[in-house]
């Protein structure tokens, strides 16, 4: 029943408005994560109708002595009674509660089912945003771990082929603009895929996997890469597949609940030049020694979420009651987001700089991109935009040139619209230093610092022998 218990309680912090379903799965332990994660999805679904049923059983007014016995944790119990394998769970007070009333709740299940014009469970669902339906299953092939070439093969001895992802449930296809990425029809499931478990593929929005691809970072031994904000680690883990675990990647995240999710990801995805750091980015002092020859860093700061349409909760989420409090909370948010641009803009050595949101707001995007090219820190370092050419060339989509200051600026952003682009709302910019050489210089001034200090003792006691 703890189980059940788990599962009601992320449904009452989703009602307190206290994050996001993903946000939320993350405090719970790994073990148990991915079954409580499918309840809770399944359970959101139908929770319309599975309210409409136990409202009209009365069940909770009838059971009010199981002071436990609430709606959320009717919820879950009622969806696996009547729309899965039955209650997992030995016989208790509650399971016989809710099992008291199995036919009553039956027979107001068929009722909805009539009222609504529908024949099958299915029909009851409500998968959230429609737009969410022209989204495919996105599967990233870990290249830490295997090939692409490999991963095809796989698929295709389990009998999936090689076309439109959305004419089969057993087709997929290749990507074309990310060649690691595979993409399956959208009602696909992968959380009992032993590809997935094992940490070979890593379900990632294509949108997702834009920052990663722009930065490119090096695969060379002598490479040092940040990731400033990685928990839960799937961008993290596709930059060390692009390194080739090559180099050193530091990724910072400061909530100790994601920094332990952020380390079993790399962990399970063999991420081994990967080294998770539980620290505030923005706490990073750009001078340690540490991090002087730091050269590529991929930013992905908090931000409304407003792009993302492929998730359930998205009606859970707080909404503002007016534009003036939507104003201000994206004002809030770009002012945080140009101060990690303009931190990551200090470090000596670094050349390129990846910034995304999934956010469809310019305030979020273009606006703060205008700013950071504006600051005392792109000036200082001579920071531009990488062209086009450098930036997914062949994707269309691209920066709104009313929010900046020529076309090309516009032309060097990428944009993902949600349901258009068969990806979630997404924004990448990339800056890179054009003084290259002068931040090199001051990374290795630097690290040679420490070194020149016993050199420059000896020369003075020299010269008082003398």
């Amino acid at each position: 029943m703890d189980f059940y218990f788990q599962a009601a309680s992320v449904l009452d912090r989703l009602d307190s408005k206290q994050g996001s379903i993903k946000s939320v799965l993350a405090s719970f332990p790994e073990s148990s994560r991915a079954r409580t994660a499918a309840l809770v999805i399944e359970t959101l679904k139908y929770k319309a109708a599975l309210t409409e049923v136990i409202n009209a059983s009365r069940i909770l007014l009838e059971e009010r002595k199981i002071r436990s016995l609430n709606l959320n944790l009717a919820l879950v119990l009622v969806h696996d009674l009547l729309l899965s394998r039955g209650i997992q769970a030995g016989d208790g007070p509650i399971k016989q509660a809710i099992l008291r009333h199995k036919t009553r709740l039956r027979s107001e299940l068929q009722r909805i089912k009539i009222k609504r014009g529908v024949k099958s469970d299915h029909e009851l669902a409500n998968n959230g945003d429609a737009r969410a339906a022209r989204i495919p299953r996105y599967v990233r092939v870990n290249t830490c771990l295997w090939t692409t070439e490999e991963a095809i093969r796989h698929y295709q001895e389990k009998g999936f082929k090689l076309a439109d992802p959305f004419s089969s449930d057993k087709a997929f296809a290749q990507d074309e603009h990310i060649p690691d990425l595979l993409v399956f029809h959208p009602q696909r499931q992968f959380h009992d895929d032993v590809c997935y478990t094992t940490g070979k593929v890593i379900l990632q929005d294509k949108a997702s996997c834009f920052p990663a691809t722009v930065l490119a970072p090096p695969a060379r031994d002598d490479s040092v890469v940040i990731d400033a904000t990685a928990a839960p680690g799937n961008k993290t883990s596709h930059m060390s597949a692009l390194m080739a675990n090559m180099g050193k990647l530091y990724a910072f995240e400061r909530d100790q609940k994601r920094y332990r999710t952020l380390k079993a990801m790399l962990n399970k995805a063999g991420c081994k030049n990967a080294e998770a750091i539980n620290a505030d980015f923005l706490t990073v002092d750009p001078s340690d020694p540490k991090y002087g020859r730091v050269t590529h860093i991929l930013l992905d700061p908090s931000c409304s979420g407003s792009g993302i349409v492929n998730r359930l909760d998205h009606s859970l989420e707080a909404e503002d009651d007016n534009a003036e409090g939507l104003e201000n909370r994206l004002n809030k948010l770009a002012g945080f987001q140009l101060m990690m641009i303009k931190h990551a803009m200090k470090f000596p050595a670094v050349q390129k700089i990846a910034y995304s949101t999934c956010s469809i707001y310019a305030v979020e995007n273009e606006q703060v991109v205008k700013q950071a090219l504006n600051s005392k820190e792109a000036t200082h370092s001579g920071f531009k935009l990488v062209p086009r050419a450098q930036a997914l060339p062949t994707w269309h989509r691209r920066g709104g040139e009313e929010d900046m200051a020529c076309k090309d600026h516009a032309e060097s952003l990428i944009r993902c619209s949600p349901g258009e682009d068969a990806t979630n709302g997404f924004f990448v910019a990339c800056f890179v230093k054009t003084q290259v050489t002068h931040g090199i210089e001051k990374a290795n001034t630097i690290k040679r610092k420490p070194s020149n200090t016993a050199p420059d003792s000896q020369r003075r006691k020299k010269r008082r022998k003398h």
